[in-house]
């Protein structure tokens, strides 16, 4: 209670907190609001066969459920600052504006937008075709063959992606924590619900479902615990600056590289790279030609959410995308070359290429925990739904998602530290 009033006393941070709770209410607001035209029906009947659409859309905060106009959510800024970030590695000119601070890094936030527009356009057209070939019966969602209808539904769509990219960066400036995981996290909350709903209901038609319920509930505490481990965890370096310290002394330093350096983004990418067998069975079913269809067959067979062959591909992919990402975001080399011109050493490391094949090493080991936890933790729930349809019992909802949970984790944490810091602050202000 003590510490609520305390920050409830704090102005400052009191407004950050309700700005930020009534950026988030807006968003929720709009998630309801759906566009007109659309066969409801067909949707729910989508969205009920195919969880990994469903996965896709909360983590990317947006809301395909409802076919709102923010169905997209923050996909298209997603997918723009990864091109971007990809850019930047390979183009010396924003290789240069990486490194100019907090000017450079405005830039390239301004590229990032400007790159959103075409590609929440482009990404629009490819989500309603997505979700057409996923009806059933021939069923089309909304008519995509008639420009007087899905002209106007994509620019409405590529304007929803927009508020939210807008709403994200105004919680980064004037609210509390980063406002695009804060979205995020707040459509993954309000599935919880849904679910509790739901789970109650089924235990009371039968008792056979009070089994998968309490695993999934137990499940849920034991992967959050872990997550916050593995969020937390880092491997602090030392670091010793020569001559930087009162009369001349040596200061001693570190630096801390995190388990899990690559965050959601391998498993965004996973996700986006597993839906994409669903879709090409989707279009060979129906084709005359029987190779096509034969390909479609197999898709179905081995490409569904409830085996083993398709969980093994996940895990794969997700360690692949894990590596692949970290390195392109962190780089040794330059991370050794400011140490050395800062005058700094690790002991026993030789200054320049040592240092960065140490650093290189380090980052790798890492890698293999850190993507092997979140590879797990993204099958977890595949896993546990395939052993309850084997041995027969039963099945239920997913609490949160073992890919969701790391966003709920670090949300959370990171907020903590964003008002302890505040806190501190408003108390050191009222000493002096």
């Amino acid at each position: 209670m003590n510490y609520l009033l305390q920050i409830w006393h704090s102005k400052d941070l009191r407004n950050k907190i309700l700005f930020t709770f009534s950026m988030l209410i807006i968003t929720r607001i709009l998630a309801q609001i759906t566009i007109p035209g659309a066969n409801m029906t067909s949707l729910q009947t989508i969205y009920a066969q195919n969880q990994l659409l469903g996965m896709f859309s909360m983590l990317t905060g947006g809301s395909a459920e409802n076919f709102s106009i923010i169905l997209m959510g923050l996909s298209p800024y997603i997918n723009a600052s990864i091109i971007v970030q990809l850019l930047a590695v390979i183009i010396p000119k924003w290789e240069n504006l990486s490194k100019e601070g907090e000017q450079g890094r405005r830039t390239l936030n301004a590229y990032t937008r400007y790159l959103t527009i075409p590609i929440a356009f482009i990404q629009s057209y490819g989500m309603l075709a997505l979700l057409n070939s996923q009806a059933p019966g021939g069923m089309q969602v909304i008519d995509i063959r008639t420009p007087a209808i899905i002209i106007p539904v994509m620019i409405t769509l590529a304007a929803g992606s927009m508020l939210m990219m807008w709403i994200g960066e105004l919680i980064s400036e004037s609210g509390l924590g980063n406002g695009v995981s804060l979205l995020i996290f707040a459509g993954i909350i309000t599935n919880i619900p849904g679910f509790v709903a739901q789970s109650l209901a089924l235990a009371e038609q039968s008792s056979d479902q009070l089994i998968p319920l309490v695993v999934t509930i137990l499940m849920t505490l034991v992967f959050t615990v872990a997550a916050i481990l593995i969020t937390e965890g880092v491997r602090n370096i030392p670091i010793i600056y020569a001559g930087r310290g009162i009369r001349g002394k040596s200061v001693n330093s570190s630096l801390p590289i995190r388990i899990n350096q690559a965050g959601m983004i391998p498993i965004i990418f996973a996700v986006s790279v597993m839906s994409f067998p669903t879709i090409l069975s989707s279009f060979f079913k129906s084709s005359t030609n029987e190779t096509l269809r034969n390909v479609s067959s197999f898709l179905d067979t081995y490409f569904h959410q409830n085996s083993w062959e398709y969980a093994l591909v996940y895990f794969i992919l997700v360690m692949a995308f894990t590596y692949f990402y970290v390195s392109i975001t962190f780089n040794p080399e330059q991370v050794a070359e400011n140490i050395q011109k800062r005058g700094g050493y690790i002991p026993g490391i030789r200054p320049g290429k040592q240092t960065s094949e140490y650093l290189y090493n380090v980052s790798n080991r890492l890698n293999l925990f850190g993507g092997l936890f979140i590879a797990f933790l993204a099958i977890a729930p595949m896993i546990v739904g395939i052993l309850f349809t084997d041995l027969n019992l039963g099945s239920a909802p997913t609490l949160v998602r073992g890919a969701s949970l790391i966003i709920v984790v670090g949300v959370v944490l990171e907020l903590f530290r964003q008002i302890n810091a505040q806190l501190v602050m408003h108390d050191y202000n009222k000493l002096y």
